[in-house]
């Protein structure tokens, strides 16, 4: 499956890859595309954890969805599809929302990598203590909703964002709660779109994040160009 990567990577590579053991938390408008290359890329050993269904609004973003899935379980689609595309992926699915008072219930173990592409603020909080207090790596996605310019993303450390009002949330927070700012995020320069009610959203921003924040840990992992 994997001999189109491999003229680009070596054997040695790959292997880093396969048994890197990755935390993904958020399989929706970002997370599905995280998991997406992470499953074309050789990943196999996966923890994703999201605890919400799919509903009809995911449609126009979330590649994981579409019409014969609506209300079904986002982490068990999220795994079929995973499965269908490589078969030989060891995937722990936890169907749950994370809070800050069940995160030590499930969030205990030892991981290379954890990938934040949830919303809530103060879980990405506790994702960040967690990685801080046991030397894990960790990227944390910002908003991608409100925003059209995929071309503006950046990744960075979150002392250096601006135009995001999340990462504004979470600089508080984590001063708050005496952890470090020089924690690495991917945001967007791009200024949001006012919208009335629900937070408008189209799937060009988010599926470049998810794509961005999974080709960050790949290169990292195996240690190529800047990452």
């Amino acid at each position: 499956m994997f001999e189109r990567l491999i003229k680009l990577i070596d054997e040695e590579d790959l292997k880093k890859i396969r048994e890197a053991n990755i935390l993904l938390v958020g399989v929706g408008g970002v997370g599905g595309f995280v998991l997406e290359c992470l499953g074309r890329s050789g990943f196999s050993n996966l923890t994703i954890v999201d605890g919400d269904k799919i509903d009809i609004s995911n449609l126009n973003r979330q590649i994981i969805t579409k019409l014969d899935n609506v209300g079904k379980r986002k982490v068990e689609e999220a795994l079929n599809r995973l499965l269908e595309i490589n078969c030989n992926i060891d995937a722990k699915i936890i169907d749950i929302y994370l809070t800050k008072e069940n995160f030590r219930e499930y969030i205990n173990q030892r991981y290379d990598y954890i990938i934040d592409a949830c919303d809530d603020i103060k879980v990405k909080v506790e994702l960040i203590r967690y990685a801080q207090e046991n030397n894990i790596k960790i990227i944390t996605c910002l908003g991608t909703g409100r925003k059209l310019k995929p071309e503006l993303l950046e990744i960075t450390k979150l002392n250096k964002t601006f135009n995001d009002p999340l990462a504004k949330k979470l600089r508080y927070e984590l001063r708050k709660e005496n952890l470090s700012l020089n924690t690495l995020v991917l945001f967007s320069k791009e200024e949001a779109i006012k919208t009335e009610g629900e937070i408008g959203s189209a799937i060009f921003v988010p599926a470049v994040a998810g794509i961005m924040l999974a080709n960050y840990v790949f290169l990292d992992l195996i240690k190529k160009d800047d990452a």
